[in-house]
């Protein structure tokens, strides 16, 4: 599984990065065919606290699954994000199983 990150009108920190590969890698437990994973966070132009972006694009073979959140920092919005995916991926792995 191969894991892009991105960061969007500011510099990530190294700190920030290794989070997100840590999180993006406990996906694998629950969808075994991910191909990548693109991590997109970026700092909105908002006047309230929660301005903080992250979208996931994870490449599975048909389709992708896009999870898009926002929060007060990086870690709670990929945190949020990576939940949201995993719901996704579980309910597209039990859909393969039904259908055979």
């Amino acid at each position: 599984m191969l894991i892009n990150f991105q960061s969007v009108n500011y510099t990530a920190d190294a700190k920030l990065v290794e989070f997100t590969k840590k999180r993006i890698e406990k996906i694998n437990q629950f969808y075994d065919q991910i191909v990548d994973v693109f991590v997109y966070t970026k700092v909105e132009n908002s006047s309230d606290r929660i301005n903080k972006f992250a979208e996931l694009k994870i490449g599975i073979p048909g389709d992708d699954v896009v999870v898009k959140k926002t929060a007060k920092s990086f870690e709670e919005a990929i945190n949020s994000a990576a939940d949201s995916a995993e719901r996704v991926l579980k309910r597209r792995k039990e859909k393969q199983r039904l259908l055979g």
